[in-house]
């Protein structure tokens, strides 16, 4: 590690190396292109734009903790060498914040990564989409840590910035960002299990409702949460359209590049991710398991390709595909349980669930509402054999101790029979189920 700093910031390294370094590189991956998509906008450092991408390319070359490492140094070097005052440096140093706290969450430091985006808060003058895509991130990221109290009030100081700033949101783009911030507060409550609430926050300017042609549709984290009150409404068709038009990267083309922005659990390639993998879910809930089976290996592959295969996020998706084939056996009455006990065993084995003996309640759990679904399906597996009615039971117990859903009860959310009205929703951005 000593040996990557010198090299990076030693007397013969430094900013030129970097440079030079950047300047070589492979043209961006679409895992780091989302910097490129955010930063068209407004003008920043050149030579800084070029770090960041390396930084981020860097940093996901091995998906290490060690080349983690070196990005982060990248950034570092990049943020001690900006000016102290002028807005191009503002702007420069606003992205590299949001570079510094995607990265810090991809390795699974959501307090540091919270940090990050406080700094950039205290910036003295960052734009209004920046501003828009901090308070965005750190929603996602209290939602993630379960701490839904702290995301409504986010979520609500959100609003309150709009209605101050009202007249800076008059000119291009000022839709999306309207509809970011009116979309963080309906994921809160999408979380919460406020339907009812949900719906206002997925009105236009006119309080029409989204459709799928609606300008404010074109930013991917607001689109897929309305795709997601659908799916919850079970207004499956026009659902399936909205995740479509996520998947297919309506986003990436927007003219409001400053707007689409993003960071941590909202960066593009998290929406893009947990899109495609809400339409497998669909897909599953409609009976095409076939379709299912299909886009969500398709996630499970982005997925892997982004995080690594040891990635917690992996385990989300391992979660849905075998919650596809269980759903899967009870419809067609077949069975393929020795394939979903596979992948329930490795799912809460990358979720890092902790031992039975932790009490579902009291113990801390990452990735709570996950966990205790992918239990609660293997529980059910072993009950029905005699021989491991006992561990099923101890799963069983655990998990229904943990579980937190406001919305449904866990044996709601593990029924699939047709006169279930319940309709789960894993979302992989915040590691919660809806």
């Amino acid at each position: 590690m000593m040996g990557v700093a010198s090299k990076l910031l030693g007397p013969r390294g430094g900013l030129a190396r970097v440079v030079r370094l950047a300047s070589v590189s492979r043209p961006p991956s679409p895992a780091s292109r989302f910097l490129h998509d955010r930063i068209k906008g407004q003008e920043l450092n050149p030579v800084a734009s070029q770090m960041i991408d390396y930084a981020l390319s860097l940093s996901r070359s091995q998906k290490s903790d060690e080349s983690y490492s070196q990005g982060m140094l990248v950034l570092e070097q990049c943020l001690s060498t900006q000016p102290s005052e002028g807005q191009v440096a503002e702007n420069t140093r606003s992205m590299v914040l949001l570079a510094m706290s995607t990265l810090l969450y991809e390795r699974g430091n959501l307090d540091e990564a919270i940090d990050k985006l406080q700094n950039v808060a205290d910036l003295s003058n960052p734009s209004l989409g920046v501003k828009v895509a901090v308070m965005e991130a750190l929603v996602g990221l209290h939602l993630e840590m379960g701490q839904d109290d702290t995301s409504s009030v986010v979520a609500d100081k959100c609003l309150k910035l709009l209605e101050r700033e009202s007249a800076q949101t008059a000119g291009s783009g000022s839709s999306i960002i309207n509809a970011r911030a009116k979309a963080a507060q309906g994921l809160v409550e999408l979380v919460r299990g406020s339907l009812q609430s949900v719906e206002a926050c997925f009105r236009g300017s006119n309080d029409d409702k989204y459709s799928t042609g609606s300008v404010a549709l074109i930013n991917g984290n607001a689109a897929l949460s309305y795709g997601e009150f659908l799916h919850l409404s079970r207004n499956f068709s026009l659902a399936k359209e909205v995740y479509q038009k996520v998947i297919q990267g309506t986003s990436e083309d927007v003219e409001f590049a400053e707007t689409t922005s993003g960071a941590c659990n909202m960066a593009s390639q998290e929406v893009l991710f947990a899109a495609t993998c809400a339409l497998g879910q669909l897909e599953s809930h409609l009976g095409n398991f076939s379709d299912a089976e299909e886009i969500l290996t398709k996630a499970l592959t982005k997925t892997e390709d982004h995080f690594g295969s040891h990635h917690p996020k992996v385990g989300i998706i391992l979660t849905c595909i075998a919650l596809m084939f269980r759903w899967k056996a009870i419809k067609e009455h077949s069975s393929s349980i020795l394939v979903q006990e596979g992948l329930l065993r490795k799912a809460t084995e990358l979720l890092k669930a902790p031992a039975l003996e932790s009490a579902g309640v009291e113990a801390k759990v990452h990735r709570r509402d996950v966990v205790a679904l992918a239990r609660g399906a293997h529980a059910e597996i072993l009950c029905v054999q005699e021989n491991r009615k006992g561990e099923g039971e101890r799963l069983k117990s655990w998990a229904e101790s943990a579980w937190r859903n406001r919305r449904m009860s866990l044996s709601e959310a593990l029924d699939c029979s047709e006169s279930s009205s319940q309709v789960p929703i894993v979302d992989s951005r915040i590691c919660r189920v809806l």
